[in-house]
């Protein structure tokens, strides 16, 4: 093999891209002119640049020159029932017609607030933002005035959104000896953030319990996704999310789940899979059915000052809180996602689980595909990954095979997150699921003359 094969399959990969797409690549151009790198949205972005989506039906996407995708990106896992969802469309329909937000009350806040509450034991009381964001965002200050006390502990590589309080560590320390060093990730945060955000591993009950041994009496709560999502797709390990619950009671801490991403697991997200219950819990994706929305809740008591009414009230306030269409989206989306639904989209996703690992098996690589739903999501390595270190030295191993493998899939019509993480969607069928199970088959092909020039340690011997 030439020294150079490696870098002429990474060429060969983009050039077809750029060939299937080049009418993306105009726009992109275009959007140059008036967006920085022509980007508003960070997770969306990837090189050279992103397909132009124009259209959406069931679960396929259609690019601007007409190229045909079979969705698994389900725009970062919102859109549980695909595109175009017929329920869905119509209440967004029937309710355009009688008003997008009427600056007020509305029936429809109320019926939605009651299936969430119906839908997850933990939630006595909830409100409504536009974003996930949003949600971690007022959860955490929900905890801090119930507590009276200012310090959160994260976890290292936890992603809670884009609010200054979550901008610690969200991409995992992997020069630190021992504990997670503390950081900014982004320019643009005020440093007094450190001050009041503690960093600790993933599944490391050791780690939690020697900073609320320490500092519990200034901690007001622990924030945490039960599987760390951005961080790298890490599942915590037996009893690990029962442990955390118990070192807060025992320590006299909140626990907040944010189950943005988990909460499409289970009809009551994964707390009611794992049997634990949170004080706090932050929702959002699927339940505005396509549309911006956000919900937090939790103890009623915890909850209880966001009454307007309250003797020492929290405002909270937005524009488009539980406005009146994204309210009958979602309505119309959870009637649509029942206990059935969940299981049979979290039997496809163990389906393509298992398809990726026998494929990785028989093409030789030492990757793996993770994941005990109907989100999967591939590591970079063979070996368990307990924690976001992990997950990112694997990731940095791996140099640009995790761009090329993305690129190769949309270029064999399969479209995921660029991370290589994969949402299975309701119109999806044991159909779709095998198509991408051999795509990445064929894609492993195609890539691997990369894998043993630039990566040989993920060839299996």
């Amino acid at each position: 093999m030439s020294s150079n094969r490696g870098q002429e399959t990474a060429s060969a990969i983009v050039e077809t891209f750029k060939r299937r797409t080049r009418g993306s690549g105009e726009w992109d151009a275009r959007a140059k002119r008036t967006m920085p790198g022509g980007d508003t949205r960070a997770s969306s972005y990837y090189t050279p640049y992103p397909a132009y989506m124009v259209r959406g039906d069931g679960c396929h996407l259609y690019d601007y020159d007409e190229n045909k995708y079979i969705d698994f990106l389900n725009n970062y896992t919102s859109l549980i029932h695909g595109h175009g969802h017929p329920a869905t469309v119509s209440a967004i329909q029937e309710q355009a017609v009688r008003g997008t937000v009427l600056g007020s009350a509305a029936e429809v806040t109320v019926e939605h607030a009651e299936m969430l509450v119906d839908r997850v034991s933990s939630l006595e009381s909830v409100r409504y933002c536009n974003s996930g964001t949003e949600a971690t965002h007022l959860a955490m200050r929900a905890a801090r005035a119930f507590m009276g006390r200012d310090v959160i502990v994260k976890m290292d590589g936890g992603y809670h959104g884009s609010h200054d309080y979550v901008q610690v560590n969200v991409q995992a320390d992997t020069e630190s000896e021992g504990l997670p060093r503390p950081r900014l990730t982004t320019r643009g945060v005020p440093s007094a953030v450190l001050e009041d955000v503690r960093i600790v591993p993933f599944n490391d009950l050791n780690a939690l319990e020697d900073v609320l041994r320490a500092e519990s009496a200034e901690i007001a709560a622990i924030i945490l996704e039960p599987v760390l999502g951005s961080g790298g797709g890490v599942e915590p390990e037996a009893g690990y999310l029962q442990g955390v619950r118990q070192l807060a009671d025992s320590y006299g801490v909140l626990l907040i789940f944010d189950e943005i991403l988990t909460f499409r697991t289970d009809l009551g997200g994964l707390q009611a899979a794992i049997g634990v219950t949170p004080d706090l819990t932050s929702i959002a994706k699927f339940i505005g059915g396509g549309l911006p929305l956000g919900a937090f809740g939790g103890r009623e008591e915890i909850m209880a000052p966001f009454d307007p009414t309250h003797a020492q009230t929290i405002p909270h306030n937005g524009t488009f809180n539980g406005n009146n269409i994204t309210m009958a989206a979602g309505i119309a989306t959870m009637k649509g996602y029942g206990a059935d639904e969940v299981a049979r989209i979290n039997r496809l996703g163990q389906r393509l689980k298992e398809g990726f690992n026998r494929a990785f098996g028989e093409k030789g690589v030492s990757l793996r595909a993770v994941g005990e739903g109907s989100i999967i999501r591939v590591h970079w390595s063979q070996d368990r990954i307990r924690n976001a270190r992990e997950g990112a030295l694997a990731q940095a191993a791996a140099e640009e095979l995790p761009r090329l493998l993305h690129m190769e899939l949309m270029n064999r019509d399969i479209f995921s997150a660029p991370r290589c993480q994969f949402a299975i969607s309701t119109p999806m069928t044991e159909g779709e699921v095998d198509r991408a199970v051999e795509a990445m088959a064929r894609s492993l092909e195609v890539v691997m003359p990369y894998i043993e020039e630039q990566t040989p340690h993920l060839r299996r011997a």
